[in-house]
């Protein structure tokens, strides 16, 4: 244990490090960059979070909101995890309105700038791109009616 004494600060380097990873979709350094985190501080969610936004990117829309929805059940207050897991439900056409619901609340309830403007920027996302958008099976009956 007194190896892991002296990285205790590099905690974040780690988990920021993962995220990066993530963005570079470097799966196999996120996850051992979040594991490396964890083992410096298992009680921090960040790594958890992590994990979460690594499945959202995959678009592992389940297995995201299962981990942010755990995340919440420890801290019911993580404002990026209830943005992130609104996106999450959003994206998925059976969560949709639970989606918006999660991120309507982040939008407006949220203390943090950034992350009100993440739920912000999802919803219209969601407004433009999900809710609007014809399923490519509608696509092709459109454009077939208009040829006739």
């Amino acid at each position: 244990m007194g190896q892991l004494q002296k990285f205790k600060d590099h905690f974040i380097l780690f988990a920021e490090a993962g995220f990066i990873a993530i963005n570079q979709a470097d799966e196999d350094s996120a996850i051992k960059l979040f594991k490396a985190s964890e083992l410096l501080d298992s009680q921090n969610l960040l790594p958890k979070i992590g994990m979460g936004y690594m499945h959202l990117c995959k678009l592992e829309l389940k297995q995201a909101a299962k981990t942010f929805e755990g995340i919440l059940s420890k801290d019911p207050n993580n404002e990026m995890a209830k943005t992130f897991l609104g996106l999450s439900l959003a994206l998925n056409p059976a969560e949709l309105s639970k989606g918006e619901k999660v991120l309507e609340e982040s939008a407006q309830k949220s203390q943090d700038p950034m992350i009100k403007n993440l739920a912000k920027n999802a919803l219209d996302f969601v407004e433009k791109f999900v809710k609007k958008s014809p399923s490519p099976a509608q696509g092709q009956a459109h454009i077939k009616k208009e040829k006739k």
